[in-house]
């Protein structure tokens, strides 16, 4: 039978998830804290050791392109396993990977901040990207299955969305903090304190998990989509260091469509598919998908280029950069619980995300102003704001409204999929914009003298010119997300929405 109607969450207790009782687990708000906190170690990994970069090759001896290769280590493994592992996690139970993810991504941090050689701490990074692949989807499912109450499911998933879209800033004030006060090493080990606290309480706390029928893995498809999802965001990866015209970019994109296209091919054949398409046949959660992705395109551009600015051409250092994200973090924050708890609740997705979505356009727009003498409280503070209130809108929403309605049996791969496209958004974002401000520079200096004041001028230029690609997906997810999104509050939506059969079990 379809799942009882609910409010702004999604389904409400057993048939929707197939644990046992979890509208009354207990100590579901400490569960809170620490599925938080592993998705925040997670999301800021991806950050975090930017602005450790430079201190990391000098003590490592590597170049310039090996600095691409630290944060594309993690990225390729983490964004290519995703779905693979969101499937474990229905297969093995929630609590054992989430565990098993935790425990294997400290581990892993603790051989990276050991390193004694770049080929040393790109394994140990590679490593943290499978095993982050893991534990990203087993946290958001048990953030699904725990909170299925409506008003606690709202600000449970406001909490939520709030650090999945401002871990990337936070990222970057801690490492920041650390590089300059600690060292380099201590970006990477920060992370085995926080790995060893979530995974003791998650022993104590979470509740154990059996899935009452194991879903066949469909390795074929998990090949398949690895590799696509691998070559993609090499290809991307590649564009940022060589050249869109470089064969290891266009033949890594080429065989990605190629190696996407039989997987989706499959999925509709397999008899146990490892992303059902039933997933993904509601409009909702499509438009949520899809609002993952530009959000994760936009924000990390964005991230990227304002620390850029800040440090190159305002000269804040390292952790005066991470507190100037602070504005943006606590906007997002507030809008978030606004958003989830009383906004999308009344309203419904259709006014409130697209909204979102010009927001973060007209914060966007705003940070193309910005010129060698721009004053950071005038200047910057006020678009950050209006681009942290727009990422509240969106974020939190799209990731509720895309785990609403899904059976117990594929909570796993549907949360994964919710991770994929915020991880390979954000690494096809980071590359493109990284090549078109390139470009932007090439053009600025092209008939210009080569002066100081020229060449920060045409840094200047690039930064404008990310910011409008950014502010072009953005455009694109406005009015994608108004033709998507179906009217109605999600007590509406809800109703007969769920992938499949109740789960049995618990």
């Amino acid at each position: 039978m379809p799942a009882p109607p609910d409010g702004p969450g999604g389904p409400a207790a057993g048939p929707a998830t197939g644990d046992a009782a979890p509208s009354h687990t207990p100590h579901r708000w400490l569960t809170l804290a620490v599925i938080s906190l592993a998705q925040l170690m997670v999301v800021l990994d991806a950050t975090i050791v930017n602005i450790a970069l430079p201190s990391a090759q000098r003590a490592l001896g590597f170049d310039n392109d090996g600095r691409q290769w630290v944060v594309t280590a993690y990225t390729l493994a983490f964004g290519s396993l995703l779905l693979l592992g969101g499937r474990l996690s229905d297969y093995f139970g929630r609590r054992r990977t989430f565990v098993t993810g935790l425990v294997g991504f400290g581990v892993a941090s603790v051989l990276g901040g050991a390193a004694s050689s770049f080929a040393w701490l790109i394994g140990a990074r590679a490593v943290q990207g499978a095993f982050g692949s893991v534990l990203a989807p087993s946290a958001l499912s048990l953030l699904t299955t725990t909170f299925t109450e409506p008003r606690e499911r709202s600000r449970a998933f406001g909490v939520f969305g709030a650090i999945a879209g401002s871990g990337a800033a936070i990222g970057l004030l801690l490492g920041g903090v650390l590089t300059e006060h600690l060292s380099w090493r201590w970006t990477l080990y920060v992370n085995v304190v926080i790995a060893a606290v979530a995974a003791i309480l998650g022993m104590l706390l979470l509740p154990p998990h059996r899935p009452s029928e194991r879903p066949r893995l469909d390795m074929s498809g998990a090949a398949l989509v690895a590799g696509g999802l691998f070559c993609l965001v090499y290809g991307f990866s590649a564009a940022d260091t060589e050249a869109w015209s470089d064969w290891r970019c266009w033949g890594s994109l080429t065989v990605s469509g190629l190696l996407i296209a039989a997987f989706a091919v499959h999925e509709v054949r397999a008899a146990h598919p490892l992303l059902p398409p039933r997933v993904l046949r509601d409009r909702n959660r499509a438009a949520s998908f899809l609002s993952v992705f530009i959000a994760g395109a936009g924000m990390f551009g964005v991230f990227l280029f304002l620390t850029y600015y800040l440090q190159r051409t305002l000269g804040y250092t390292p952790v005066t950069t991470g507190l100037a994200f602070l504005p943006l973090v606590g906007s997002l924050m507030l809008t978030a619980q606004l958003s989830t708890n009383l906004l999308i609740p009344r309203l419904g997705p259709k006014p409130v995300v697209p909204t979102g979505m010009g927001l973060a356009v007209a914060g966007l727009i705003w940070l193309t102003a910005l010129g060698l003498d721009s004053e950071y409280a005038s200047h910057v503070l006020p678009p950050l704001i209006v681009l942290g209130v727009g990422l509240g809108l969106v974020m939190p929403s799209a990731i509720s409204l895309a785990t609403l309605g899904v059976a117990g049996r594929d909570q796993g791969v549907a949360s994964a999929t919710v991770n994929t496209m915020q991880q390979v958004g954000g690494s096809v974002g980071t590359a493109l914009f990284n090549t078109m401000a390139a470009s932007a520079v090439t053009d600025y200096l092209r008939n210009r003298p080569r002066t100081p004041g020229v060449a920060a001028r045409a840094q200047v230029h690039s930064f404008a010119t990310a910011y409008w690609w950014a502010t072009g997906f953005f455009a694109v997810g406005l009015v994608a997300t108004l033709v998507l999104y179906q009217r109605g509050r999600p007590r509406d939506l809800a109703v007969g929405r769920t992938t499949g059969p109740p789960e049995s079990g618990g």
